[in-house]
């Protein structure tokens, strides 16, 4: 191959581009990954670094719903809406709504299922093999709750867990001071929940693994797509300098972005974006033992290697309104609260987006019209916990082979 063609062409150099260019490249195919700014600098720079193994319930859920009314229009709350975006995004509310109608919200539960324990084994599998385990965590996560009548609330999600072979491990008293001191006698209860991994660094995890992947020969082009021009064979990606990148395969992994690229190929897919917002302290901002979740506040505060994490929350307003960086800041006055030996100076703001379907799935499969382009994309807050999964899976549609899983519930026509 030239310089200006490739045997798989992928659009996006986060986590999931970068993980599908090192399966594939591992496979033998020439890739190239087309990325308009640094390798993981979006959505897989500033997520909270958990391998969310355990975290199988979609956010189109009873639960969400019942309060979802109370929360949306709080600009501050864990799950929030400009009003100003409400008719823009009705639309894909309306789909979220059924979403959790109980059948579908079961049927999203065994999709979810089905993918992240394939993506506990790919996952785990890949760090072993590139030896990229170093930047693996096994503490598990603590989930924490205000007073024994929030704590028999979340026994459902921890029934529906083990229902899938999840465990937690109920906490109170004394036996949570051990697993997180200082935290606010506030929260009486918890659910430790080993399965759940974390990652040091998720921007550093990323970029290896992109080097990984340059390292087994894939090549990495800094360039915007503007548009892909099918062909009876791949296809063509036109750049932002008005050069063309030829592929006989093609894999849309642009994140929030991605579908700006499907609907002009016939794939109008409702991609909406969760805006993240966290703060990064200094990493000796707290004695921290563990990623917590404080589950009804809508955030964790994560141990990195790049200091104190506190993020989280969800808010719905598109991917051209400026950020509201009160909600980093509302999060870390109550992370203050909630562990009162938490230093707060030195921080660092920061927002992102996260690409979500209102189903909670991802989109993985072949453009309807299209059989060598590919879509990756739309997995939510559980990017870094897919990226191998989806890998694998992308690797077996372009090899022709028989996916890992069954596609059916990830496949982009589900919304026509």
């Amino acid at each position: 191959m030239n310089a200006s063609s490739c045997d798989v062409a992928i659009v996006g150099g986060g986590i999931i581009g970068l993980s599908c260019a090192l399966y594939l490249r591992e496979a033998g195919h020439d890739v190239v990954v087309v990325e308009r700014n640094e390798p993981a600098s979006g959505a897989s720079r500033g997520n909270a670094g958990a391998l969310a193994f355990a975290e199988i319930l979609p956010l189109a859920s009873p639960r969400i719903i019942r309060k979802a009314a109370r929360w949306l229009f709080d600009p501050l709350g864990p799950l929030s809406l400009p009003p100003a975006y409400l008719p823009r995004i009705a639309p894909w509310l309306l789909r979220l709504w059924r979403a959790s109608w109980p059948e579908r919200y079961q049927a999203n539960i065994r999709a979810q299922v089905a993918l992240i324990g394939l993506a506990q084994e790919e996952m785990l599998a890949m760090l072993a093999r590139t030896g990229l385990d170093r930047h693996l965590h096994t503490e598990g996560v603590l989930e924490v709750y205000e007073g024994a009548q929030r704590f028999a609330a979340a026994q459902e999600t921890a029934r529906q867990r083990l229902a899938y072979g999840i465990e937690s491990q109920p906490v109170q008293g004394a036996e949570l001071a051990d697993l997180q001191p200082g935290l606010s006698p506030r929260f009486t209860h918890g659910m430790l929940v080993p399965r759940w991994r974390n990652v040091d660094d998720p921007q550093a995890l990323a970029v290896d693994i992109g080097l990984q992947a340059q390292a087994l020969g894939a090549r990495l082009l800094r360039h915007e797509v503007r548009a892909i021009e099918p062909a009876a064979q791949g296809g063509r990606l036109m750049l932002d300098d008005g050069t063309a990148l030829q592929a006989r395969r093609i894999v849309i992994a642009a994140g929030a972005w991605s579908h700006q690229l499907s609907r002009p190929l016939g794939d109008p897919i409702p991609l909406e974006t969760e805006r993240g917002y966290n703060t990064t302290l200094p990493p000796d901002a707290l004695d921290l033992r563990r990623q917590i979740t404080f589950s009804d506040h809508g955030f964790v505060i994560s141990p990195l290697s790049c200091g104190i994490r506190v993020g989280g929350a969800v808010e719905l307003a598109g991917l051209k309104r400026a950020p509201d960086y009160r909600r980093a800041q509302a999060m870390l006055d109550k992370a203050k609260a909630f562990l009162p030996a938490l230093r707060t100076e030195g921080g660092e703001q920061w927002m992102g987006f996260r690409p979500s379907l209102p189903d909670s799935l991802p989109v993985i499969g072949r453009a309807r019209r299209h059989p060598d382009i590919f879509y990756a994309f739309g997995h939510g807050h559980l990017g870094l916990t897919q990226s191998a999964a989806t890998a694998r899976l992308i690797r077996d549609l372009v090899a022709g082979q028989a996916p890992a899983i069954d596609l059916a519930p990830y496949r982009p026509d589900r919304f026509f």
